[in-house]
């Protein structure tokens, strides 16, 4: 029986060079997987003062890092403005959404601070596994009088994300630094009235330091 182009259809000849793109481009997606979080961070200089004061305890080690923007929240109640809470976005060094930062009821109860079910603290939630932590502030620096201080915070909880996802949940210090604004309002207000000022400022995360077996 004669062949007849017109009974091929028009993508045959196509298929096999489809198929090969679709192999090639599996096999590169298998060898090549997206990068994971670094697992380690290197907090800028810090003058030595400061340094000091908000000084890591020793066996732990920064594992993430993030630049804050956002706003410093206050409300007016009869003794004036008073801080109740920061909501700022946290970015790596692509620009790329990591981590929010908000407050929150921390619903443990965890040494030393057996008080903590249902304290509002600062919280960090991954943006991607959803992992928390909640941090209570130790220390505290006025560095520039025209911005919130520099903090140095333990983490009083943790959870891991639905699926198990523990970016944050190991995180046991937090350090903020580099402060810009944040500062409450200094003028007269009406109960009830409410200023969100704009802020900035880089966070750095900390996990305790794993011991590898000296067997």
């Amino acid at each position: 029986m004669k062949h007849n182009d017109a009974d091929t259809p028009p993508f045959a000849p196509r298929l096999p060079l489809v198929m090969c793109l679709a192999a090639l481009a599996v096999a590169f997606t298998a060898s090549h997987p997206p990068p994971a979080h670094a697992d380690d961070a290197k907090p800028p200089p810090v003058p030595p003062n400061i340094r000091d004061i908000l000084k890591v305890p020793k066996g732990n080690k920064a594992f993430r890092e993030g630049d804050a923007i956002g706003t410093q929240d206050y409300i007016c109640l009869p003794s004036g403005w008073t801080f109740f809470g920061p909501l700022a976005t946290l970015f790596n060094e692509r620009d790329e959404q990591i981590i929010t930062h908000f407050l929150s009821p921390n619903p443990f109860e965890q040494a030393p601070n057996p008080f903590e079910n249902g304290l509002p603290r600062a919280t960090w939630q991954d943006s991607e596994d959803t992992s928390k932590v909640w941090g209570s502030t130790l220390r505290s620096v006025t560095v520039n009088p025209a911005a919130i201080p520099w903090l140095l915070l333990e983490a009083v909880g943790a959870q891991d994300g639905p699926t198990g996802g523990d970016e944050l949940s190991e995180t046991t210090f937090i350090q903020r630094l580099n402060t810009v604004g944040g500062l409450a309002p200094t003028t007269a207000c009406t109960v009830g009235a409410m200023a969100l000022v704009p802020y900035t400022a880089d966070y750095f995360f900390y996990k305790a330091v794993k011991r590898t077996s000296s067997r």
